[in-house]
């Protein structure tokens, strides 16, 4: 038995695949795939480019300092939602939305209410949306707070309703945002110079087309 058979990950594909079928008939759902990435202001990624002979692109290395009051990366959650449009055939988007600190559980919540502003404002109910196994992910606040809040939404009709389903452990190549994080560190990448914070975070959302957002904090809701 190969390791495919062995891990399940033709029965996840294929649940995978039957459910973002039936956007097609439903048009007030969406799906995405969501994953974190840290945006670093200190090591560049890897980089490939043309350039005339001789002239070569020189990335100088970065250091932080002690009076540097910016940290040293920068965490992001991020969502590539589509959804079928009756007018515009499908519609794309990669919304994203900065943290402080690192990932965690209340943190993952926040995100979650914010992302259901998000789709209610574009007219949708259901989110499927397929994430990793990262431990705010699967934390018991998390799963609980989701089934509290599918209970809730059926029981009045009003929000979004959230349907998780788990990638395959070990297997980034499943979820299609991941080569995005990794074109736009390309693309916000400073040669010369530590950008700031600020800096940073315009350029990412640049990239994406999105506004530039308050972090979520631990200590607020976001609305």
């Amino acid at each position: 038995m190969d390791y495919q058979s062995r891990s399940g990950l033709p029965a996840k594909k294929k649940r995978r695949d039957r459910l973002i079928g039936l956007l097609s008939q439903h048009t007030d759902w969406a799906f995405g795939f969501q994953d974190e990435t840290w945006w670093s202001r200190l090591s560049h990624p890897d980089l490939h480019s043309w350039a005339e002979r001789g002239k070569f692109l020189k990335l100088v290395e970065q250091t932080h300092r002690k009076d540097d009051p910016d940290p040293k990366a920068l965490a992001c959650y991020g969502l590539y939602v589509r959804w079928a449009d009756a007018t515009m055939g499908v519609s794309e988007h990669v919304w994203l939305r900065f943290v402080e600190g690192n990932p965690r559980s209340t943190l993952t919540i926040g995100y979650l209410e914010w992302l259901e502003t998000q789709l209610l404002t574009s007219g949708k109910r259901v989110l499927v949306m397929f994430w990793d196994h990262a431990s705010w992910h699967i934390s018991k606040m998390v799963r609980s707070w989701v089934r509290s809040h599918n209970r809730e939404v059926k029981k009045t009709g009003q929000g979004i309703r959230f349907l998780i389903c788990m990638l395959p452990k070990k297997s980034p190549w499943l979820n299609p945002i991941e080569p995005m994080w990794i074109h736009a560190k390309r693309k916000v990448v400073e040669p010369e110079r530590k950008l700031s914070a600020d800096e940073l975070v315009s350029r990412v959302c640049a990239v994406f087309e999105q506004p530039v957002l308050p972090f979520i904090k631990i200590s607020e809701n976001v609305d």
